[in-house]
């Protein structure tokens, strides 16, 4: 095999998001690297159209731009406090831009395989959009290609005669024209689908395994994360928390079981919130019918735990994504119950040059908290050579146990809560292991 030598240099994969948080901050610290990027340009999932986009034409950011951006970079003052995906793009893109970073991206480019060599270094085998191949030895790897690309789909009993795809492949409503549509999934994505489908197809049914606490995106006129976040930032303890936010929620939808909508089986914020204020409009209103988990898939038609059937055009499977990094061995990546199970849900315990970004799922914006999460990798990277007794100390840290990232809170055992966290706890935590690295 001809191998070549790449060995001062870390790489990245991906430049979406979190792949630019991890390059940015190798950049500030000097640090050798590669960037790898199958697609044209960067954005990753916020490349509406492009094959692993899960973004639906009328996407809007579930967190506010306030809570959404990354560090050193803020959104835009004049964004909507929403904004919608073309300017999301946008936003990284300038991103980019600002920090000089496409110049070490390598676009168009894909990782076919990654494997650990005798050394302990990293081999990697690229192909590029032309057809050229190469194997690289590199120092490091930072994998950031997403975890919300690969679809996960239930196991029914029976078939469906009808038309179904998964939320990821999901663009416009036009498609629910004339239509009987079925959307299963209580997640963001489930709600937003099942709203557009009211809108357009000739019935809508919503089917969820339990019940869910949706929040309203604005309150008082203030959007709901900057809402909370003064709350937080006023010490008020979790418990008291939960009833001012129930109350007002309360106030502002109502009660979602008078509507017929099952109860939560879980106090707020045990699961991820569920950002959306017209779901239960449009359950008010007769256009959305909800209906427990499915029973069944009995042709044209679909039963359900309740004994009610219905018949149906088309299901969305608004069921979530499987953590997947298809070029690697998981013997590689400390894989857990449901996904690789990391410190910090990104160093590997025993590894010290192999990290995974942005693998995160807070109760508001991300990109920040990858940010920060990308300043401890590159330092601990920098240190590995200029301080190798605060790099050992922090090494035997992160074999050990999990700091708690939950503040608290006792979230629903599911894949979609593997690496569910309290963004102000993990923000402390971060922020504290930070001044192990000067």
């Amino acid at each position: 095999m001809d191998i070549q030598e790449y060995s001062d240099k870390y790489c990245v994969i991906g430049a979406g998001a979190s792949g630019l948080a991890a390059v940015k901050n190798l950049k500030q610290l000097e640090i050798p690297f590669d960037c790898i990027e199958r697609e044209n340009q960067v954005g990753g999932l916020w490349c509406y159209g492009k094959p692993y986009s899960a973004v639906y034409k009328s996407t809007h950011l579930i967190s506010s731009k306030t809570m959404s951006g990354l560090l050193d970079f803020p959104m835009p003052a004049d964004y909507p406090d929403y904004p919608n995906h073309e300017q999301v793009l946008a936003y990284l893109q300038s991103y980019a831009k600002q920090f000089d970073l496409n110049a070490h991206i390598q676009f168009n480019t894909t990782v076919d395989w990654i494997e650990r060599d005798t050394d302990g270094l990293w081999l990697v085998k690229v192909s590029s959009l032309s057809g050229g191949t190469q194997t690289r030895r590199y120092r490091g790897i930072i994998i950031a290609n997403g975890h919300l690309w690969d679809p996960r789909y239930p196991e029914y009993a029976g078939t469906f005669a009808g038309e179904t795809i998964h939320a990821r492949d999901y663009r416009t409503p036009d498609i629910f024209k004339h239509r009987r549509v079925l959307v299963i999934g209580g997640g963001n994505s489930g709600c937003d689908i099942a709203v557009e489908a009211a809108q357009n197809a000739d019935a809508t049914f919503h089917s969820t395994r339990r019940g869910y606490h949706y929040i309203p995106k604005f309150i008082f006129g203030i959007p709901t994360d900057q809402f909370n976040e003064l709350s937080v930032r006023m010490g008020t303890p979790l418990f008291l928390r939960r009833a001012v936010s129930m109350l007002l929620i309360r106030l502002i939808l109502g009660n979602p079981a008078r509507l017929g909508m099952p109860n939560p089986d879980h106090k707020l914020l045990e699961s991820h919130p569920i950002i959306n204020s017209q779901l239960m409009y449009y359950v008010a209103h007769g256009d959305i019918h909800p209906k427990p988990e499915v029973a069944a898939l009995a042709g044209d038609s679909v039963l359900f735990t309740d004994g009610s059937r219905e018949q149906l055009d088309m299901i969305v499977y608004a069921t979530g994504y499987k953590v997947t990094v298809p070029f690697i061995d998981q013997k590689h990546l400390h894989w857990g119950k449901y996904a690789p199970d990391l410190y910090l849900h990104a160093f590997h315990p025993d590894y010290d040059n192999l990290f995974i970004a942005g693998m995160l799922q807070p109760d508001s914006g991300v990109w920040w908290l990858t940010d920060l999460q990308c300043q401890l990798i590159a330092r601990f990277i920098r240190a590995q050579r200029s301080d190798p007794k605060r790099a050992a100390r922090f090494h035997a840290m992160k074999g050990g146990q999990q700091p708690d990232l939950r503040g608290g809170n006792r979230y629903i055992d599911s894949a979609r809560h593997f690496h569910e966290i309290d963004h102000t706890a993990y923000a402390r935590t971060v922020k504290r292991l930070l001044t192990m690295f000067p």
